[in-house]
């Protein structure tokens, strides 16, 4: 899941691919809604491209977009899986897509290069809309109530013992315990949004023998059956809850990764209350719970990203 927010030094040649292959005339425009009869549907006559990128939780959220609109009349081009961050976003300014779930912090940190994104969603969000539709006239359009953030696990058992961790017990934990690992990907430790938040937050500097460093997947796993006594962890990762896994409490100090939709405004403002009504009803119900619970379905019980897509557009009544 890590490519929500690193940038690809491969993007570039990777868009160039995609613009000769993603999307014709019908699907780069958006069109207006379609005409008549009194059981037209909202998205009646409307081309449109949705992007995401290539890990679960992101595919998920272009999806639901993707079903909704299908369910309302659009001709929608499916291209979510797309790749990375950066193919993501090219892809976006290029108009070889139409629109696309991103995350707020990177929208602030990663796309418009600033520092500290603060602490407050609502905040968060609505700086970065009205600064990317100022600059790129792209239109970030809902947040949801789940933020996917970096964070910690411990294993289960040891957490059961300990009567649980917040990211202050865990740091007093490691100290106590010398022998004690925290499993991390190769780049957490030094990202500006990663391990050094933690440092700064407890005042513990993790030192090197105490981590472990390790593939996304076998993190999960490795801290699960006890290798690791903490892992590195996405917040809303399906794992957290289908292993012994218990996740470390954060009291605010990782960056915020809530989600929003991000249309060309070109495309939005032609159907803009459909699509605000459509994207409101979709992030309403996604909290962290339920976002890690419809990830469990992929990456857990092995469904198709379309059919949990499918399955939950209808439980929210967006099936048309």
């Amino acid at each position: 899941m890590t490519t929500r927010k690193p940038i690809s030094l491969a993007a570039a040649a990777l868009v160039a691919g995609l613009a000769l292959t993603a999307c014709g005339s019908d699907s780069s425009g958006g069109g207006g809604g379609g005409g008549g009869g009194g059981d037209a549907k909202a998205l009646d006559g409307v081309s449109i491209t949705v992007g995401s990128k290539d890990f679960t939780e992101n595919i998920l959220l272009g999806k639901f977009l993707v079903k909704a609109m299908e369910a309302q009349g659009a001709n929608v081009t499916d291209k979510t899986n797309l790749g990375g961050s950066a193919v993501n976003r090219e892809a976006l300014l290029a108009g070889q897509v139409n629109v696309s779930p991103e995350y707020n912090g990177t929208g602030w940190t990663v796309y418009l290069k600033h520092d500290d994104p603060g602490n407050d969603p609502k905040a968060l969000y609505e700086k970065v809309a009205k600064e990317d539709l100022e600059k790129n006239k792209l239109k970030w359009v809902g947040t949801s109530p789940f933020n996917d953030t970096y964070g910690f696990a411990a294993n289960g058992d040891l957490a059961k013992k300990e009567g649980g961790f917040d990211f202050q017990k865990m740091a007093d934990y490691l100290k106590a315990n010398p022998s004690s690992t925290v499993c991390m990907e190769t780049e957490f430790p030094d990202r500006p949004d990663g391990l050094v938040l933690f440092e700064k937050a407890t005042k513990y500097k993790v030192p090197q023998s105490q981590i472990k460093i390790l593939d996304t997947g076998l993190i999960y796993t490795e801290t699960a059956k006890g290798s690791c006594d903490f892992g590195e962890v996405f917040t809303t990762d399906g794992r957290i809850t289908a292993l012994n896994l218990e996740l470390v409490n954060d009291p605010g100090v990782m960056i915020l990764y809530n989600v929003s939709y991000v249309f060309q405004d070109e495309v939005y403002q032609k159907n803009a209350q459909a699509y605000d009504d459509m994207v409101n009803k979709i992030l309403a119900p996604l909290d962290n719970a339920k976002m890690a619970e419809l990830n469990a379905k992929v990456d857990v019980e092995g469904d198709s990203a379309d059919k949990v897509a499918e399955d939950y557009i209808d439980e929210i009544g967006l099936n048309g």
